[in-house]
C-alpha cells in the first residue's frame, strides 16, 4: 500500500471512530449556550458559521436557539453527511446546512458573517492565525467564539508539559490567549473554563464502548490498535492532570 493510500485509510478510520460519537470533542449543551449568552444583536437575518463542525452536535444546539442561517464547515465529507442528516432529523434543514471545506480557505464574502463559532477545532490552523484570518469575514460588531486547549497555571508537571508541547505546541495560558485575541483585532468579551464532566461524561466515557467495537472490527490493524491506545493515554493523562489544563471558551467582538 502506498503512503498516500495508507494515509487515506487512516483518515477514514478516524472519521469512522469519531463519527460514531455524538460529540467529536469535549463540551456540553450548557457550555455552548453559556458562550452563546454573551452574543448580542443576532436576528432572523443573521448568518452564523460553525468551523470544524464535525457531525454538528454543538451546531444543532446553536440553531435551536438562534434565528437566521447556520452553516457548518468541516473537511471530512462523512461528517458533513451526518451533519445534514442531523439537521433534517431535528427539522432544521431549511436554514441549517453543512458544507465540506477548510477553515483556512473560507468561501464567504468579506464582512458577511455575524458570528463565527468553533469548538475545539481552531487548533488545526492555530489560535492566533485562525482569529486573524477569520476576522475579515465578520461584519463590524460581529463575534467570534472559539474553545481552545489552555494551561490553567504558569507551571505544570513535566509529563503533561511534554505531552502537550508535542501534541499542540501553541498551547498557552489563558492570559496569553486573551492577549492573542486582542492582537488579532478583537475586544475580548468573555472567557470561561468548561467543566470536567464535559471531558469525562460527554467525551471520554462514550468512547469506551466505541473503542471495544473498533478494536474488534480492526483487530488485525496495527495502526487502529495504536490509535485506540493513544486515545486511552490521553484520557489517562487528563484524569491525572486535569487541574492544570482544559478547554477554555474565548469570545471576542470585532470593532
Amino acid at each position: 500500500m502506498s503512503d498516500d493510500n495508507k494515509s487515506i485509510q487512516e483518515l477514514d478510520l478516524i472519521c469512522e471512530y469519531y463519527g460514531s460519537l455524538e460529540r467529536q470533542g469535549p463540551g456540553s449543551v450548557e457550555t455552548t449556550l453559556k458562550a452563546l449568552s454573551f452574543i448580542e444583536g443576532l436576528n432572523h437575518e443573521s448568518k452564523v458559521v460553525d468551523l470544524g463542525c464535525g457531525t454538528g452536535g454543538q451546531t444543532m444546539v446553536l440553531a435551536k436557539h438562534l434565528q437566521g442561517e447556520v452553516i457548518g464547515v468541516d473537511m471530512f465529507p462523512k461528517f458533513i453527511t451526518l451533519f445534514n442528516d442531523n439537521a433534517h432529523r431535528y427539522g432544521l434543514s431549511s436554514r441549517v446546512k453543512g458544507e465540506v471545506g477548510s477553515m483556512d480557505q473560507l468561501p464567504f464574502a468579506k464582512s458577511s458573517l455575524d458570528l463565527i463559532w468553533s469548538e475545539g477545532a481552531i487548533y488545526n490552523i492555530g489560535f492566533k492565525n485562525g482569529l486573524t484570518y477569520w476576522r475579515s469575514f465578520l461584519k463590524k460588531g460581529g463575534y467570534v467564539v472559539a474553545s481552545e486547549i489552555s494551561w490553567f497555571t504558569e507551571e505544570r508537571p513535566k509529563e503533561i508539559q511534554e505531552f502537550w508541547n508535542s501534541a499542540y505546541p501553541e498551547i498557552d495560558t489563558i492570559p496569553n490567549k486573551i492577549a492573542q485575541m486582542q492582537q488579532a483585532g478583537y475586544v475580548p468579551v468573555a472567557t470561561f473554563i468548561i467543566p470536567v464532566d464535559c471531558w469525562t461524561e460527554n467525551f471520554y466515557y462514550p468512547q469506551h464502548e466505541v473503542q471495544e467495537v473498533f478494536l474488534e472490527r480492526y483487530h488485525d490493524n496495527e495502526w487502529a490498535k495504536e490509535f485506540i491506545q493513544s486515545q486511552r493515554e490521553e484520557e489517562m493523562l487528563y484524569n491525572k492532570y486535569r487541574d492544570f489544563y482544559g478547554y477554555v471558551f474565548y469570545i471576542g467582538k470585532k470593532m
